[in-house]
C-alpha cells in the first residue's frame, strides 16, 4: 500500500506550531531550566546502554506535544508499519525499503512479493561467515599459496561510505587484515592504494549492484590490469570477490561463482552496509562482530517499531530537526562524536540524510513550500572545537548539534578520557548558557584589565548562548552499540521523510550529472566537442588545449 499524501503545512498541528513558535521564539534555554528543576529528567530517555538528553533544546512540554501531534496527524504510526512490513514505500522506483530485514531475527517472516525473504538473507549471512572466516584463518590463500594480508573494497556511495565508516569505527576490534577503500574515479586515488599492496596477498571486493557503475568498474579494471602484471587470468578467481546481481558481467570479469554475493533491490545503497556490502567489515573485524552490529541495529528497530512516540529516540530526534529546520530556519545540523573512531560518521550520514531527504517535490508530485532535508556536517571533538566551533558559538547562524560520547574509552586511558569528556560536557553547557556582557565585563575586571580595555574587549567576549544540542551518551563503543547508533539515525531519516511528505528512498538527483558526464567524456576523448553553454564549452576547450 502507498504512503499517505499529506502536506504537513495543511495540518492543524503545523499551524499550531507556527503560532507556538511566535510566542516562544525568544525563550532562552537556561531560563527554562531555572523554572523547572526536573527539566533534565523530563527531557531525557534511557534505552539499553544509551542516554538521550534533549533538555538543552528550545522546547517546552507544549512544543513537544505539538510536535507529537504532527506525527500523529500525518499518520506516522501507519507508515512505520508499512516500512517494516515491506510495502512499496519507495513508490517512484516501485520498491520496498527493507534494510531492517537484513538484521531481523531468523525466526521472523518478512514478505516481498509474497515470498519470505528472511531465509535467503540468512543464507547469504552464512556465506559471508564462511567466506570471511576462511580468509581470516588462512584457509583461503592467494595464487602463490600465501595468506591474505590486505583487502581492498572497490565501490562508491553506499558501497564505500558505510563499510569505510564502520571499519574505522571498529578499528579497536580489527584482526590482522588491513582493509583499504577505493571509491573515487580519480586515478591518483587507486594508484596510491596500489603502491602499498602485494598482489600475492591482497583480496579485492568489487561492490556494484549492476556491475556497471562507472567509478567502480573503472577502478576494478585498473586494479585487474595491475594484478595481471604479476598473475594469470585464472588467478583472478582466488583474489576477487563481487557483491552484485549481474552474474554475466561478473563471469566476464573472471570472478568465481563461489565468491559472488547478491544484492537486493529492496535495499538502498546508502542503507546497504548490513548486507553483503558489509563483507569488508566482516573481513576486517570478524563475522561475530559484524553480526553483533546487526543485533544492535535490530534492537533499535524493535524500539522504534514498538515504543510510544514520546519515548521513541528516532521519532523525538526527527521532530526536533523539523522544529529547527522549518520554524527556526536552521538550515544545517552538526554531528560531533567525541571519539576518533567515529571520524567518518558525519560523512556517512551526509549521504544517508542529504541523499534521502534532499528533495523539493512532495509525494503529491508538486514542489513543496517548506524546508525538507538539512545540510549535515561535523568532525570529531575535540578537533572540531579548534576548527568551526567559533561559528557555532558566536556566529550568526543557528546550528543545532548532536554530541555523541561514551562513558568508557576502549583502551582504558582514564586521563585522556576524562579530559575528552570534560570538553564534551563543557561545550553543551557553554552553548546553552553563553556569556552576557555583564559577565564578560566582570571577568575582565577580575583579571585586572584596565577600564578602557574592558570597554573595548567586552563585546567580543559575549556569547549569546541558547544554542540547542542533543547529547547521546553510550556506555562504550562496541559493534552492538554502533549498530544501534547507525539504526537510530536511519529511522530518524524515515520519520523526517514521512512528516515532510517526500520520498526518502529514491535519489533521482544523482542521475543528471551522471548522464551529462557520459556525454562530456565523448567530448574529452573525441576530436569534436558537442554544443554546450559558453562556460562549459570554454572550460572543455581549455582542458583539451
Amino acid at each position: 500500500m502507498a504512503l499517505n499524501n499529506i502536506d504537513p503545512t495543511t495540518t492543524n498541528a503545523w499551524n499550531n506550531l507556527k503560532e507556538h513558535y511566535n510566542t516562544t521564539k525568544d525563550l532562552h534555554i537556561k531560563e527554562l531550566f531555572s523554572k523547572d528543576e526536573l527539566r533534565a529528567e523530563r527531557f531525557s530517555i534511557t534505552w539499553n546502554d544509551f542516554l538521550l538528553d534533549y533538555s538543552k533544546n528550545r522546547i517546552t512540554t507544549d512544543t513537544l506535544q505539538l510536535l507529537l501531534d504532527l506525527a500523529e496527524e500525518v499518520g506516522l504510526k501507519g507508515a512505520i508499519a508499512k516500512y517494516f512490513k515491506g510495502d512499496e514505500i519507495n513508490q517512484t522506483e516501485g520498491r520496498a525499503v527493507l534494510h531492517t530485514a537484513l538484521r531481523a531475527k531468523e525466526t521472523d517472516a518478512i514478505y516481498v512479493d509474497g515470498i519470505n525473504v528472511v531465509p535467503e538473507i540468512y543464507e547469504v549471512k552464512r556465506h559471508i561467515k564462511e567466506f570471511s572466516e576462511s580468509v581470516i584463518n588462512g584457509n583461503s590463500k592467494g595464487y602463490t599459496g600465501k595468506n591474505f594480508t590486505d583487502v581492498v573494497n572497490i565501490g562508491i556511495g553506499g558501497s564505500d561510505l558505510g563499510p569505510a565508516m564502520v571499519t574505522e569505527a571498529l578499528k579497536f576490534y580489527k584482526n590482522h587484515l588491513n582493509v583499504h577503500f577505493v571509491s573515487n574515479v580519480d586515478g591518483d586515488h587507486v594508484h596510491e592504494v596500489l603502491k602499498t599492496l602485494n598482489p600475492e596477498t591482497t583480496l579485492f571486493v568489487v561492490v556494484s549492484k549492476t556491475f556497471t557503475t562507472q567509478e567502480t568498474l573503472s577502478n576494478a579494471t585498473t586494479i585487474k590490469k595491475w594484478f595481471l602484471q604479476y598473475a594469470s587470468q585464472e588467478d583472478i578467481a582466488k583474489h576477487f570477490a563481487a557483491v552484485s546481481t549481474n552474474t554475466e558481467k561478473i563471469a566476464e570479469f573472471g570472478i568465481s561463482d563461489t565468491n559472488v554475493f547478491p544484492m537486493w533491490d529492496w535495499v538502498g545503497g546508502r542503507f546497504s552496509l548490513w548486507s553483503a556490502v558489509g563483507l569488508s567489515i566482516a573481513l576486517a573485524v570478524g563475522y561475530e562482530n559484524f553480526d553483533s552490529m546487526l543485533q544492535g541495529a535490530n534492537e533499535m528497530d524493535v524500539h522504534f517499531k514498538e515504543t510510544e512516540f514520546k519515548e521513541n529516540l528516532p521519532v523525538l530526534m526527527a521532530l526536533l530537526s523539523i522544529w529547527y529546520n522549518n520554524f527556526h530556519q536552521a538550515e544545517t545540523e552538526a554531528i560531533i562524536p567525541y571519539t576518533q573512531y567515529l571520524s567518518r560518521f558525519s560523512a556517512y550520514l551526509q549521504q544517508g540524510i542529504m541523499e534521502s531527504n534532499g528533495k523539493s517535490v512532495g509525494r503529491n508530485g508538486k514542489r513543496v513550500n517548506y524546508e525538507t532535508g538539512t545540510i549535515i556536517w561535523g568532525e570529531p571533538g575535540t578537533n572540531s572545537q579548534h576548527a568551526f566551533f567559533q561559528l557555532i558559538h558566536q556566529g550568526t547562524k543557528l546550528i543545532p548539534v548532536d554530541f555523541i560520547g561514551f562513558k568508557k574509552s576502549l583502551h582504558g586511558d582514564s586521563d585522556h578520557h576524562n579530559k575528552l569528556m570534560a570538553n564534551f560536557f563543557a561545550q553543551t553547557e557553554a552553548l546553552m548558557n553563553g556569556k552576557t556582557l555583564q559577565e564578560a565585563i566582570a571577568e575582565l575586571q577580575e583579571k585586572g584589565t584596565p577600564k578602557k580595555d574592558v570597554e573595548q574587549l567586552a563585546p567580543f567576549k559575549v556569547f549569546e548562548g541558547n544554542k540547542p544540542t542533543n547529547t547521546i551518551m553510550i556506555d562504550i563503543l562496541t559493534p552492538k552499540s554502533l549498530g544501534a547508533l547507525i539504526a537510530l539515525y536511519e529511522h530518524k531519516i524515515f520519520v523526517q521523510g514521512i512528516i515532510l511528505n517526500i520520498f526518502s528512498y529514491d535519489q533521482w538527483g544523482v542521475e543528471l550529472g551522471k548522464q551529462l558526464a557520459g556525454t562530456i567524456l565523448k567530448d574529452i576523448e573525441g576530436d569534436k566537442i558537442a554544443p554546450h553553454d559558453s562556460s562549459t564549452l570554454r572550460l572543455l576547450q581549455y582542458f583539451k588545449s
